[in-house]
């Protein structure tokens, strides 16, 4: 069935029209058929993801078809995803290595790195960044690699996690990042931040026991967040004072459960960021916004972990 097969624009274009027929779920870097196509196709070629399409003509050998149409069938019998298939995933234009040890590197704050967080930062000055829950590292990767005079550290609870974006930054060559154990914020004591960047877990329980099958490959600590999906980001906005400086600025992914936390927290001055596709669920904050509202947020997170789990005497 597939002697037809000649060349590189014909296997990714089977491959598409296959995963299309199969009903695979995308959303792990890539959002559509012929992007996943290329791109396992390219990688057991041995070729570069930005290939120019003048090799699309390009006639493959038996071996080499061989090679393409049994990633082709993993995709399609195990629904792995394909950056874990491949081992690699692309983000803010850089190459990460991806594996079950985090999730798969994809966040709209790719964007935000690369417009270097303006006009949100407004010119002022950055010293000290934190990518908190850091999974693969490439948050926090990505900023000490465009900002080279930046000092950043990331922060995840998972030592697997944290072992896969320590093997991202040998790969990557960075000098200026930290990769340090921690339950959000318990392992950063006495540190202080001028920019905090985060994608916590935001995925709701029902939401979570609904995904597609692809997205069980992924650690569900990364994912799952509570009811409404606000377990981690309530307890990180109630924290997050402590640790920004007096002009401090947090930028934070939340998805869909951004309709959960603006009905939340109605009077919370969040600024929701214009993307070049839309808006995708990413707010800023100051700090001074978040100490102004701090008693409203600490009683709805510690009403969710417990009394008295905050330090008392904050603000």
């Amino acid at each position: 069935m597939t002697d037809e097969l000649q060349t590189i624009i014909d296997l990714i274009r089977y491959g598409a029209s296959r995963f299309s027929a199969a009903g695979l779920t995308f959303g792990h870097s890539y959002d559509n058929a012929i992007d996943e196509a290329t791109q396992l196709t390219l990688h057991a070629l041995h070729l570069p993801h930005d290939l120019g399409p003048a090799y699309g003509q390009a006639r493959v050998t038996l071996a080499e078809k061989e090679d393409v149409l049994a990633l082709f069938l993993r995709r399609i019998e195990e629904r792995v995803p394909a950056a874990y298939l491949t081992g690699e995933a692309w983000f803010a234009g850089l190459s990460f290595k991806s594996d079950a040890r985090a999730l798969v590197p994809r966040s709209p704050i790719a964007e935000l790195i690369l417009t270097g967080f303006e006009p949100w930062l407004g010119g002022r000055e950055v010293r000290r960044a934190l990518d908190l829950c850091t999974g693969s590292g490439c948050i926090a990767i990505a900023m000490a690699h465009y900002n080279p005079d930046w000092h950043v550290d990331g922060a995840d609870i998972s030592d697997e996690a944290l072992s896969l974006a320590r093997e991202n930054e040998a790969r990557l060559l960075v000098g200026n990042t930290r990769f340090v154990t921690s339950d959000l914020f318990a392992g950063l004591q006495g540190e202080h931040y001028d920019l905090i960047v985060t994608n916590p877990p935001y995925v709701t329980n029902d939401e979570t026991d609904a995904l597609p099958q692809e997205y069980s490959y992924e650690p569900e600590l990364g994912l799952r967040a509570g009811d409404d999906g606000l377990d981690i980001v309530l307890r990180i906005l109630r924290d997050a004072p402590l640790h920004l400086t007096e002009e401090g600025l947090l930028v934070c992914e939340v998805g869909e459960s951004e309709r959960h936390l603006v009905k939340l927290l109605p009077e919370l001055p969040l600024v929701w960021v214009e993307f070049k596709v839309g808006q995708m669920g990413v707010f800023v904050v100051e700090r001074h916004d978040l100490v102004a509202h701090h008693a409203r947020i600490r009683a709805l997170a510690d009403a969710r972990e417990g009394a008295g789990s905050s330090p008392d005497g904050l603000f």
